[in-house]
């Protein structure tokens, strides 16, 4: 009892010191304010973009990959030259794989066309135009506000049949609550609405294209609308069985079955590239990496400045109280009880700084950054008041031992 009630008064000592030197304690904490602010700032920012973009690359599926003719580059030397000469992935190919695949739960053929408008009598919209076979919702989230999904007989069919994003809803038909069974028309073709999907809001990074402006048809009919010839370019998107782990059998049973189907010898170049969004997702992982390591560089020359600053105001308050170190000795104080006031000092001032730094930074998350949302996650303010204990800590070990350790006569001797 006796040395956690002389801990309680070492905090109190440690506190009544800070507050007896108010300009002091500010000016000591600004180096440890502004290095935190950097760092947590840094991460914050950093945390909000990669969960907008991981946000994104969901749109697009998980456990999927994609067969298309030319590849996603994340670096390294493009070799357009090469993939230019490679046909296009058509129609015809997600047909011999959807019929053939075994290790598939889905294969669905998507294309699109942008620049388009959607009017309804004098509304119109600017919008996004996407063909899908039936399977499309198992390997994307499709989530239907009002109406219905596509039925396998409006899709084998080619029906004029859509889904509209909550945008072109909104736009096209501004008065009307219920929109399902009304038409609208793109290119002068009439489509009737079975179903709208729910508003989700434009995104920083909307790979795969707003759903909120996106019209999703049956890929027949948009193939016969808007690509004129069935063989035009498709993207085929596989995705993989949820008891299967990993991949790598779902891409060799893939280029197995195409390399079959044009008719490629072994000694024969594969002329396809199979893309995987998480590719995509290694690629945004390791720029912010990058970026989190210049935030750490920067925010860590400012805590080592503010760390000296506040071992030099540590040094000079032990100097001050020289003689009240001695006489608190002489009344029996122990060296740990010496030692926390001036360790807790250091400690306060560190925290006090870093909470100040967190602070901005929550003050800083109220900016709109475009559609950037910015978020202070609990895990950057435990790490903010981690690395301001720890400053405080390395700060304060030094000058706090040095008091602990005086002799107490030549304390009170000291002028």
């Amino acid at each position: 009892m006796k040395f956690f009630r002389q801990t309680f008064e070492s905090l109190r000592f440690a506190w009544q010191a800070l507050r007896s030197n108010l300009l002091r304690t500010t000016l000591s904490l600004l180096g440890v304010t502004v290095g935190i602010f950097a760092i947590i700032g840094v991460f914050t920012i950093v945390d909000s973009l990669e969960r907008s973009i991981r946000q994104s690359l969901a749109t697009i599926g998980t456990d999927v990959v994609y067969v298309q003719k030319w590849p996603w580059n994340f670096g390294g030397e493009f070799q357009w030259w090469k993939y230019f000469q490679w046909p296009e992935t058509s129609y015809s190919d997600y047909k011999f794989l959807a019929e053939r695949m075994e290790g598939a739960e889905a294969v669905v053929a998507m294309g699109f066309k942008g620049g388009l408008t959607a009017k309804n009598g004098n509304n119109s919209m600017d919008a996004l135009i996407q063909g899908m076979t039936y399977d499309f919702n198992k390997v994307s989230d499709v989530e239907i506000e009002k109406g219905r999904y596509f039925t396998p007989q409006e899709i084998d069919a080619g029906r004029s049949v859509a889904i509209i994003g909550a945008e072109i809803a909104e736009t096209l038909f501004p008065n009307d609550p219920e929109p399902i069974g009304k038409s609208f028309k793109i290119k002068g073709l009439n489509y009737s609405v079975i179903g709208v999907q729910k508003k989700k809001g434009k995104g920083l990074f909307d790979i795969a294209g707003n759903p909120d402006t996106k019209v999703l048809l049956p890929f027949l009919t948009f193939a016969k609308s808007f690509q004129n010839r069935i063989s035009s370019s498709v993207s085929i998107v596989v995705k993989g069985k949820p008891e299967d782990e990993g991949l790598v059998e779902l891409e060799a049973e893939i280029v197995g079955l195409l390399r079959t189907k044009r008719g490629l010898k072994p000694s024969q170049t594969t002329n396809f590239s199979i893309n995987r969004p998480e590719a995509a997702t290694k690629a945004v992982s390791s720029l912010f990496g990058v970026i989190t390591l210049v935030g750490w560089v920067i925010g860590s020359f400012s805590i080592l400045v503010g760390g000296f600053g506040i071992a030099n105001i540590m040094f000079v308050s032990v100097k001050e109280r020289t003689n009240l170190i001695g006489i608190q000795k002489s009344l029996g104080a122990k060296n740990y009880f010496i030692l926390f006031q001036f360790l807790f000092e250091a400690i306060f001032l560190s925290l006090i700084g870093g909470l100040v730094g967190i602070g901005l930074v929550y003050v800083m998350s109220f900016i709109q950054l475009g559609t950037l949302e910015i978020v202070l996650s609990p895990k950057n303010i435990f790490l903010g008041l981690s690395v301001s204990s720890i400053i405080g800590v390395l700060a304060g070990i030094v000058p706090a031992f040095g008091a602990a350790r005086m002799d107490p006569v030549e304390a009170i001797r000291a002028k």
